[in-house]
């Protein structure tokens, strides 16, 4: 009886644990919500890629909010219980500088020598604005940076903090001037989204009260520290995931390598991503697994970006195919998590 009531006490203690940590993260997106208007399930996809310790590319038109999103989510983090995480917002353009990004050395008068002053890359959360209108030097003083969260500098390495973001944009319209980002530099982001207009009913709302929303910006509540989001990326490691969606991860890549429609696969590490990304969508969807529907729902935005296809009607549908047969496969096998 002793034991069985012990079992009890502790399995009730495992589920107030599991309940607290899922509380943080709907904090966190409500808190976002305040702001921008009509989009939870975009929220949760960048809080689940924030979670899986990547970054995201958001191509949108102008005006649909990204900007304002990422000044939200880093206003809604407090580090070390002050002030928001440490936010930088680089606006891309053709004449900017690898240096621009990274930081440089300048002569101190007091010390007789050159000192390194860093640069906007050594913050928590960075908007690349307008990524692609940059050259593809200063694109790629990027690469290690998302890689490996360090910057090399001669034969110095400095490391950036614990919690490094990125969330870049580039507009799909106007493409005179722009330098397309190279395949390297796309698959550093986990994954690739798109905002779109909100509904019209939400548009309507948001034209009522959009003074009530700026304020709700100005305003913002901090609601997780940064020590928590650290905690919320190791448990997101925890979350179960079935042998049989490991084979759907790896059956969908390896088949985008057979494919006669597809000119460049899936590498090996767009797996990896796609299987950190599911663990991430399912804590944020307060699961401790991952299911077929987080394959269907994440494939598109983790994997579309990362191939190269023949024509546009393959771009189309080719991986909408593969993927919908494997949910096919995993629904005849009935999988009890």
């Amino acid at each position: 009886m002793q034991i069985i009531m012990e079992q009890q006490n502790e399995t009730t203690k495992q589920n107030n644990q599991q309940s607290q940590i899922t509380n943080k993260i709907q904090l966190l997106i409500d808190n976002i919500e305040t702001v921008i208007k009509g989009k939870r399930s975009k929220i949760e996809m960048i809080v689940s890629v924030l979670l899986a310790r990547g970054h995201v590319l958001l191509e949108d038109n102008p005006g649909t909010g990204k900007t304002l999103l990422a000044r939200t989510l880093a206003q809604s983090i407090a580090a070390n219980n002050t002030k928001g995480l440490q936010f930088k917002r680089i606006q891309f353009t053709p004449d900017l500088l690898p240096m621009d990004l990274i930081g440089s050395h300048i002569f101190d008068d007091a010390k007789k020598d050159f000192i390194f002053k860093k640069g906007p890359l050594f913050c928590n959360v960075l908007l690349a604005d307008e990524i692609n209108r940059a050259s593809p030097k200063v694109q790629s003083a990027l690469l290690e940076s998302m890689a490996e969260s360090q910057i090399s500098i001669g034969d110095l390495t400095y490391k950036l903090q614990d919690l490094f973001f990125v969330i870049a944009t580039q507009n799909p319209i106007e493409i005179e001037g722009t330098y397309p980002l190279p395949e390297a530099q796309l698959d550093r982001f986990f994954m690739k989204l798109s905002l779109d207009y909100v509904d019209s009913e939400t548009e309507a709302d948001i034209y009522r009260n959009y003074l009530k929303i700026d304020e709700n910006l100005h305003a913002i509540k901090q609601v997780l520290s940064l020590n928590d989001i650290l905690e919320l990326q190791t448990e997101t490691d925890k979350i179960y995931v079935h042998d049989e969606i490991i084979a759907s991860v790896r059956n969908i890549v390896t088949s985008t390598r057979n494919d006669a429609n597809i000119l460049l696969p899936c590498s090996t590490r767009s797996g990896i991503i796609f299987i950190k990304c599911l663990k991430a969508f399912a804590f944020v969807n307060n699961r401790p697994f991952v299911i077929e529907d987080d394959i269907k729902t994440l494939a598109q935005p983790i994997l579309h970006h990362r191939i190269i296809f023949k024509n546009s009607d393959a771009r189309k549908k080719t991986l909408h195919s593969l993927v919908d047969k494997e949910i096919t496969r995993l629904a005849k096998l009935k999988i009890n998590n």
